[in-house]
């Protein structure tokens, strides 16, 4: 069963390590073996970390001689990013309507302590 690319995105992104695996990668490609330095965990659980990202297009792997650097893919980022303006555009209008409406009952309020 193939599932839909965001899906397979926000399901990797659900993870901690892996979500510090591409802040780190916002800095330049890195191999295993620096992406595995900050975290108590064997190489080759970092292997499958980097495995369950580069499935969800979120990094790429390359080869260079015996080093494979992982490299992020902003493309995919941005995916991410345009399905949640969506909802950051529905948060703020939901916030302009509230305050608006605060707006309006404290007018009110004041004109009714002035009475």
């Amino acid at each position: 069963m193939q599932i839909d690319p965001l899906s397979a995105q926000f399901a990797a992104l659900a993870d901690p390590t892996r979500r510090a695996i591409l802040a780190r990668l916002t800095e330049g490609d890195a191999g295993v073996n620096e992406l595995a330095a900050p975290f108590d965990m064997s190489l080759a659980a970092v292997s499958k970390h980097l495995k369950v990202l580069e499935k969800a297009g979120l990094i790429s792997r390359g080869r260079e001689a015996q080093w494979r650097p992982a490299r992020l893919e902003p493309l995919a980022l941005k995916g991410i990013a345009d399905w949640l303006e969506h909802y950051r555009r529905y948060w703020d209008k939901s916030f302009d309507r509230l305050e608006t409406y605060l707006r309006k009952v404290q007018k009110g309020n004041d004109d009714g302590q002035r009475n």
